[in-house]
């Protein structure tokens, strides 16, 4: 008898739970491998570093424009025809009066003589109604004679019939000839009043015809193109035999520049930067054709007039600038460059530091906008608060309006006077703080204007209307701790020159001690995973926190 083994039943997984089993144990690896390395790369961060300088910083506008003459006349012609000479070239100097060219002027000489043979014929007619009007005197007084006449006899008529000597029929006869005698005389002179209007209307068509001649030597003197002023030509638009026509307007024919000396350039400046033009200001620009040389002028006018381009709104500002030795031409390309504002001996930051971004690295409180630390309010803020911005805005009251003893100390008296109530600014509800502030230093500057005399107070306006373009933003840098780990600090930011940007501090800012002059600030991140947000590209200057 055989035996027979039974084996026992073993459960057989599915195919699907071996798949899903697998695909997990492979999403753990990755995120094992993904931690390690992330730690490592945590490890391997390294910043890149610049520090924080002390200096003169300059910011400034840059635009481009064209080099044109001060002065230059377009010169045109206000009759049609073909030139005939033509006596100037380009470059060539000409004086006031000079002739230039010569338009064929035997149409117009015809005009001429035909306007003259009309006053003559005019003229005559005069002569004809002149006469006419002494004939109509003679009448007059024929007729008055006439009158005097029918009167005498009419009265001896009268005589005689009162006498029985005549018959009433008589005396009737010479009454009607009285009156047909005194009809004639009106008519006559009727008649002489006829010839002097004949006489008036011929001469008012004398001065008719006398002023279409003179009307047709105008246009044959303009036949002579000659130049309104002394100057050089710059562009010549015609040659020799060529028809001109003057009909809506006046065809260009020469430019002439009245000066090349004294030149300037019309630079195009954007709107969100013309509010930092001001006229007197110092600009610098160079040429495509002198490389490496700079050109210094300042700004002679800010046009108001707006010119939209595609939706682009600029204006215009003229810089003005010598050229004594003429190396510089109308219509050179200038890049020019105009210094709106200069600080000295400040504490500047790189602009590359204000574009670092590091998550998770926050400042410990933000820092605001303090009244008395603001270049704005400088004007109203002691001099002895300790403030870079507010002692060099003192000192400069002092060097550039003069100042005598007695000034300073009372500037100085206003300046501590007004510390209190700029503290008491930080109590106040953001949205009352701008209003009272600006009552303040309204009051300061009105208390300094009152001790200064009328030149200082031009000048005083003028530094006023120049700190009233600054501004100032909030930006955010990061500094490296004495762990190696970065720190991060809320900070007030002055004016930039694109590479470096003014660093405003104010005396008891919690982050001076760390953001002083020679401390290292982190410009850039290499190496591993830092979880930083990439830097932008630099533009015109640091990237701000509003």
């Amino acid at each position: 008898m055989s035996a027979v083994f039974v084996l026992p039943t073993i459960p057989v997984m599915k195919k699907s739970h071996l798949i899903g089993a697998g695909v997990s144990v492979l999403l753990l690896a990755a995120a094992a491998l993904w931690w390690w390395t992330q730690r490592d790369n945590a490890a391997d961060v390294q910043y890149r570093t610049g520090k924080i300088e002390r200096g003169a910083l300059q910011a400034a506008v840059s635009a481009s424009g064209a080099v044109s003459p001060v002065t230059q006349v377009t010169v045109g012609t206000q009759v049609s025809g073909q030139i005939k000479d033509l006596y100037v070239d380009f470059n060539d100097e000409v004086k006031a009066g000079q002739l230039l060219a010569v338009i064929d002027a035997e149409t117009f000489e015809y005009r001429v003589r035909s306007a003259q043979a009309d006053v003559d014929a005019a003229r005559a007619v005069v002569l004809t109604a002149q006469a006419n009007v002494v004939a109509a005197r003679a009448q007059v007084s024929r007729a008055q004679t006439d009158l005097a006449e029918a009167r005498r006899t009419h009265e001896r008529n009268l005589m005689l019939v009162n006498r029985q000597f005549i018959a009433q029929s008589e005396a009737d006869k010479s009454n009607a000839l009285v009156n047909t005698s005194l009809e004639s005389v009106k008519a006559a002179e009727a008649q002489l009043g006829v010839a002097d209007a004949q006489v008036k209307s011929a001469q008012a068509s004398v001065s008719q015809r006398e002023a279409t001649l003179a009307q047709a030597r105008v246009d044959l003197a303009r036949t002579r193109i000659t130049s309104p002023v002394n100057g050089i030509v710059i562009k010549r638009a015609i040659e020799k035999g060529q028809t001109v026509a003057a009909s809506l307007q006046s065809p260009e024919l020469f430019i002439i520049a009245r000066n090349l000396r004294d030149m300037q350039v019309e630079a195009s400046i954007d709107e969100a930067d013309v509010g930092r033009i001001r006229t007197g200001q110092k600009a610098g620009f160079t040429v495509d054709a002198f490389p490496g040389q700079s050109f210094e002028g300042q700004i002679g006018q800010v046009r108001k007039a707006a010119l939209n381009v595609s939706n682009v709104v600029t204006y215009v500002a003229v810089v003005t600038f010598s050229n004594p030795d003429g190396r510089l031409l109308p219509g050179m390309t200038a890049n020019v460059r105009v210094i709106t504002d200069q600080r000295q001996d400040v504490l500047k930051v790189p602009n590359a530091a204000l574009r670092v971004r590091i998550s998770g690295v926050e400042p410990a409180a933000p820092a605001p906008l303090d009244a008395a630390s603001s270049p704005a309010a400088a004007p109203a803020a002691p001099a002895s608060g300790g403030s870079g911005a507010m002692t060099e805005f003192r000192n400069r009251l002092v060097r550039e309006l003069q100042l005598d003893a007695a000034q300073t100390e009372k500037v100085d008296a206003i300046y501590a006077a007004a510390r209190p109530r700029f503290m008491q600014l930080r109590e106040l509800p953001e949205a009352e703080r701008a209003k009272a502030r600006e009552r303040i230093t309204a009051d300061i500057r009105a208390r300094i204007a009152e001790l200064l005399t009328p030149p200082q107070k031009k000048r005083y306006a003028e530094l006023q209307a120049e700190l009233a373009g600054r501004t100032i933003t909030r930006g955010r840098v990061f500094v490296p701790g004495p762990d190696g780990k970065p720190r991060a600090f809320n900070v007030r930011l002055g004016i930039t020159d694109g590479t470096h940007t003014e660093l405003i501090l104010g005396p008891n800012a919690p982050e001076a001690a760390d953001l002083k002059e020679g401390a290292t600030v982190i410009t850039g991140l290499t190496g591993g995973a830092s979880g930083s947000t990439p830097a932008r590209p630099a533009t015109t200057g640091p990237r701000m926190m509003f």
